[in-house]
């Protein structure tokens, strides 16, 4: 078994990362950045942080990066990169949804593995195409829908494996915030602005914003996919362009039915995702807000609480536990377990051996483009009245 502070990798340096966006004033990046280390696994030694060459530059200084290696233009880095000895072994896209495709193109091309952020781009087509290109090329891939890294989610998920809940009959998933509540995006925010703007953000809001991470976690944890779905996208708060709100039915590939909530103007809530599933013998129950507890409820008996690396916690989930029980886990470390999971999976590359089967959990080019087909199903069913739209 591997514990993340205990990694198979023997290579004697750290793996080199890039990274594209998370400039000064990017919120995403700084996440991106602390999780990296967090496992100690890799190194930040390139970037192009920022569209404006001098944000860039004065951005590359505040992270102490070299001079050549601080960049202006992403293409630029990619080439350079590309050619160096000590070149970047992959780049981490974290800028707003419209650049991630070209980004994570142009690495491609340049036989660097990539990292990126969700949704993995803003339209079906140049989804399928990156993925197309990824297998082409052969490398590694990762989307950092970052919830698929927490312990006691990855231990769901082998207990849906295992049978423990019997066949799937119901799933229960939301997400919601209440941070776009008001008309956030007119005030100066910056990550209000260009979540909400078509542009830059996408033609999807909170559906592609966190519902996208529901969608996710749901078939991430059920291993199965949803065939079809019926949505109601609302834009609740006036003059904003991008919806706030949507209510979904979803009919999964195994007969099991499902809704989900996805809102920004949940009054009261802060970042509540919480999935509920029910099966023939058992259900089980797990809120991000307090994500060190899962409880698993066996029909007709009492309800148990599993802790994340404590009473009832198997393997999987140990293994991405990086502290004692007791000790709150979540957010960062959900992000550092995926960039550790990359890490194993690239070091497996370069020492030619098999990595190990754990890290292997990181959602991958075909889940990004699982999320934008999502998107456009949502999109399309809202537009239809709430028809049933397949995926």
């Amino acid at each position: 078994m591997t514990i993340a502070g205990s990694p198979e990798q023997r290579l004697n340096r750290r793996l080199r990362l890039g990274m594209v966006g998370g400039g000064r004033g990017a919120f995403i990046g700084a996440v991106h950045r602390i999780a990296a280390r967090l496992d100690d696994r890799w190194e930040l030694v390139a970037g192009a942080l920022s569209s404006d060459p001098e944000r860039a530059r004065a951005s590359g200084e505040d992270l102490l990066l070299k001079p050549d290696r601080i960049y202006g233009d992403f293409n630029e880095m990619a080439r350079r990169e590309r050619r160096l000895k000590d070149g970047i072994d992959a780049v981490a896209i974290v800028t707003p949804n419209h650049a991630h495709a070209a980004a994570a193109r142009a690495f491609l091309k340049a036989g660097i593995h990539v990292i990126c952020d969700k949704p993995l781009t803003t339209t079906r087509r140049e989804a399928e195409q990156l993925a197309r290109l990824a297998y082409e090329t052969g490398l590694i891939f990762a989307v950092t829908h970052n919830y698929t890294g927490y312990p006691l989610v990855r231990q769901a998920r082998a207990m849906v494996q295992a049978g423990e809940l019997g066949a799937i009959r119901v799933v229960q998933v939301e997400y919601a915030q209440d941070w776009l509540a008001t008309r956030m995006e007119a005030t100066g925010s910056k990550q209000a602005e260009w979540r909400t703007d078509p542009a830059r953000s996408g033609p999807a809001g909170a559906v592609g914003d966190i519902g996208t991470h529901a969608f996710n976690l749901a078939e991430f944890i059920l291993g199965d996919e949803v065939a079809s779905l019926s949505a109601e996208l609302h834009t609740f708060v006036e003059g904003r362009r991008l919806d706030d709100n949507a209510h979904m039915m979803l009919r999964f590939a195994s007969g099991a039915k499902g809704m989900l909530w996805c809102s920004q103007v949940a009054a009261g809530l802060e970042n509540g995702l919480r999935i509920r599933i029910y099966g023939e013998k058992a259900g089980l129950e797990w809120h991000q807000e307090n994500p060190n507890g899962l409880l698993f409820s066996p029909l007709g008996e009492p309800p148990r609480l599993i802790r994340r690396n404590g009473s009832g916690a198997d393997d999987v989930s140990r293994a991405a536990s990086r502290i004692p029980g007791g000790h709150p886990e979540g957010y960062l470390e959900g992000f550092a377990q995926l960039y550790t999971d990359v890490a194993e999976q690239i070091a497996a590359r370069l020492e030619k051996r098999e990595p190990h089967p754990y890290a292997l959990q990181v959602p991958t080019v075909d889940h990004g483009v699982r999320g934008v087909r999502f998107i456009e199903a949502a999109l399309r069913s809202s537009q239809r009245k709430a028809a049933w739209v397949d995926l």
